[in-house]
């Protein structure tokens, strides 16, 4: 009985928490409220630039931000042409770009938006920190980070459920099937979601960048140094990430929709 409570608890979740992402169209999974993941990204947020170094008043550091000021422009310019401003409500932005020689950058819920000293190099310009600084905002605007949650959290009740109809079973045979649940949900649903998301991002983050004034056919040429590091990478199949390969494929099938939108 507690078993198909639980299963029906997810299956309403998932009927009542559908909304919809901006620019795509796809129908998402989210049941946490954006204030309360704004709020737990404003604290992580802060907490992250306490214990990092901050870089101010470099060329590379206005760079950021006003390239973030730009992307910003153009997301509220769309979603108040398509009269979804409300959507952006609680949104505090910030640009900051940290010393750190990882090749990273991200950008959380809220508008929390970091680059880190070692992707700089990559960009090499505002037209190439304009690709990322889309593809991260993206993620946020799209509302990733909670559909993540969500699925975890729809994976943990699963889960739940699980244990609970092995109790029965020795303790060996309920570590199997538990070892190939945690499996099957992490390639089964979690990591290709995490694929789409990635996609999703390089195809809404090329439309920000257009908005703003910069060459979506940067993102090519972006993507294309990316690939040109190298390096060990896993299978396709259990990245979070689309291959170098796919991603620059499907960016260039993208180009001609995002040059509708290039304000140059």
């Amino acid at each position: 009985m507690k078993i198909k409570f639980i299963l029906l608890i997810v299956v309403l979740f998932a009927i009542i928490s559908c909304t919809t992402v901006a620019i795509t169209g796809r129908q998402q999974f989210t049941i946490i409220p954006e204030s309360e993941m704004n709020a737990m990204s404003f604290a992580q947020y802060n907490q992250f630039l306490d214990s990092s170094e901050v870089v101010n008043g470099t060329k590379e550091a206005n760079m950021v931000k006003t390239v973030g000021v730009k992307i910003q422009k153009a997301v509220e310019e769309y979603f108040a042409a398509q009269g979804m401003s409300s959507a952006l409500n609680g949104y505090q932005w910030e640009f900051n770009l940290v010393n750190d020689e990882t090749i990273n950058a991200w950008c959380m819920p809220g508008g929390k938006v970091v680059f880190y000293t070692g992707i700089m190099p990559l960009c090499r310009d505002e037209a190439g920190v304009a690709v990322v600084m889309g593809h991260e905002v993206a993620h946020a605007i799209a509302k990733h980070g909670n559909e993540r949650m969500s699925q975890q959290m729809v994976v943990q009740l699963g889960g739940m459920a699980l244990s609970k109809a092995l109790e029965e079973k020795s303790e060996t045979t309920q570590q199997i099937y538990m070892t190939a649940f945690g499996l099957g949900s992490q390639v089964g649903v979690m990591l290709p979601f995490s694929r789409l998301h990635e996609s999703e991002a390089d195809e809404m983050g090329l439309i920000f960048m257009a908005m703003a004034g910069y060459d979506p056919n940067t993102a090519v040429t972006f993507w294309q140094r990316m690939a040109d590091l190298g390096g060990q990478k896993p299978p396709e199949f259990l990245s979070t990430h689309p291959s170098d390969e796919t991603r620059i494929k499907d960016l260039k099938k993208l180009l001609p929709k995002a040059l509708q939108y290039y304000k140059p």
